[in-house]
């Protein structure tokens, strides 16, 4: 049986087959004056039925179908023209059509005697208030932040870019979760190569079920097995907006609050949403100061090992002095001292994110105190050691997205091994290797390290100073916050 019989029991019985062991599922039966029997099919917590029942369902069971000039011939006539003009009704004549809606949450109408069933979508499950992203905090710009309501996302974009040009294409993704996933851009400054790419892909995805953004960003980027992201994740719905306004493709997915950004390049991750919501002038500092202090994220340990271990001639001979006492009484060699704290310190901060709110912050800064200070007069670490992990730690703070900061991590680890090995011939041989796999890396057709490589000079211009708005001649191809 494929579609809706004009039996409502029939239907009845096919539904109840479906949803066989579903304690939520709701079936309420009604009869008109004529005798017309009436059925209404939805999930208990996902349908909104006060106004149904009070519009649709009193004056139907008490005053039957009402006459006036132009005669009602169905229930699906007076459905749609009289009691729900401003709900969004479809009429379905596939049994597994009217499941799916009915999974979803709408509220499904058959009638004895109609080969036909009528969908209202009143869906009414309650959804989280918009709030501030807690990542992506700003001084200053839009405190909105996505939910995991997906049409609520879209109405945070379409409240930003009014334009006719701003499309939203709907996908299915997922056997069992059925999940909406839509593909925002603005035609006509979106490549349309990056779309049928797009396009592509979330097409052939073939998934149980898609619980996150997270889900699809791995089935559909270039290359899983780079440790370097090639789709922005964000938030926050200024970001987005602004990556339309230069060409990029959003995905959104139902469920979380999390969108999607392509393609994107490595300068992408370490801009912030407040180097375009404050002063230029000041911009060009603050981003100066982000991309050394991101070089010494994952340098700094490598390099103090090259140095005082092998090149200890480099360093100039007092402080060597200094170094060479403090750790006159430690047992291990440096690049061992170094890992430990490293780890330590990398444990500490996972400590902080998955303890609650209240507790994280307090384990982390108490933790770092007292095992520093503690490790420092057992003589287990030196004190040098200390500075170097904290001024890494703080660099890769720096960094305004936290999904930016895992690369670095991973690479901090693979250089100090390498270098406690080679010392400052390994360090030599990482970056190569590195900038090697950078430059090799794409985003959907864009170069990772575009425009520095391959070099655009137009816009180059907005990657390490950041212009004033005024200055800028049409749309900036790069830069989005």
């Amino acid at each position: 049986m494929s579609t809706v019989s004009s039996r409502i029991e029939v239907n009845e019985a096919y539904l109840r087959e479906q949803f066989h062991n579903c304690s939520d599922i709701v079936f309420r039966s009604f009869q008109l004056q004529d005798d017309t029997k009436l059925l209404l099919v939805c999930f208990d917590g996902m349908t909104k039925l006060q106004g149904v029942e009070e519009n649709v369902l009193k004056p139907l069971i008490f005053n039957g179908l009402p006459q006036g000039i132009d005669r009602i011939q169905s229930l699906e006539e007076i459905f749609g023209r009289e009691w729900l003009p401003l709900t969004k009704v479809k009429t379905d004549v596939s049994l597994k059509d009217l499941t799916n809606h009915i999974l979803q949450g709408s509220l499904a109408i058959l009638v004895d005697g109609e080969a036909s069933a009528l969908v209202a979508q009143l869906q009414g499950f309650e959804t989280r208030g918009i709030q501030e992203p807690r990542k992506e905090a700003t001084l200053r710009g839009s405190k909105e932040g996505f939910v995991e309501n997906l049409r609520t996302n879209t109405t945070l974009i379409r409240r930003r870019i009014i334009h006719p040009q701003l499309k939203i294409e709907s996908y299915t993704v997922g056997k069992y979760t059925q999940t909406e996933v839509i593909l925002a851009y603005i035609q006509g400054l979106a490549e349309e190569k990056v779309l049928g790419e797009v396009r592509e892909k979330l097409g052939k995805i073939e998934l149980d079920g898609v619980i996150d953004s997270a889900y699809i960003e791995e089935w559909i980027e270039n290359n899983s097995f780079s440790i370097f992201s090639q789709i922005q994740n964000t938030e926050r719905p200024d970001i987005v907006t602004a990556g339309l306004l230069e060409g990029k493709a959003a995905i959104l997915v139902n469920g979380t609050p999390f969108a999607l950004i392509l393609p994107v390049t490595l300068w992408s991750g370490l801009q912030s949403a407040d180097d375009y919501f404050e002063r230029f002038i000041f911009v060009i500092l603050t981003r100066m100061i982000r991309y050394i202090m991101t070089f010494v994220s994952f340098a700094l340990p490598a390099l103090y090992v090259a140095l005082s271990t092998f090149h200890p001639e480099m360093i100039p001979s007092y402080l060597m002095i200094g170094i060479a006492t403090a750790r006159e009484s430690s047992p291990f060699p440096t690049v061992i001292e170094v890992l430990i704290m490293m780890f330590v310190f990398d444990g500490l901060q996972e400590a902080g994110v998955h303890l609650p709110n209240q507790l994280g912050p307090v384990v982390s800064i108490i933790g770092a105190l007292v095992i520093g200070q503690a490790a420092v007069e057992a003589g287990i670490i030196s004190t040098p050691i200390i500075i170097v992990i904290s001024l890494t730690g703080i660099a890769s703070y720096t960094i305004p997205r936290y999904s930016a900061t895992l690369p670095f991590r991973l690479i901090r680890y693979l250089l100090l091994f390498i270098t406690g090995v080679l010392g400052f011939v390994g360090f030599a041989f990482g970056m190569i290797f590195l900038l090697i796999h950078l430059v090799m890396q794409e985003s959907f057709g864009t170069p990772f390290l575009s425009p520095v490589a391959p070099f655009d000079g137009k816009r180059i211009k907005d990657l390490f100073i950041r212009y004033p708005f005024w200055s800028k001649n049409g749309r900036t191809k790069k830069g989005s916050p």
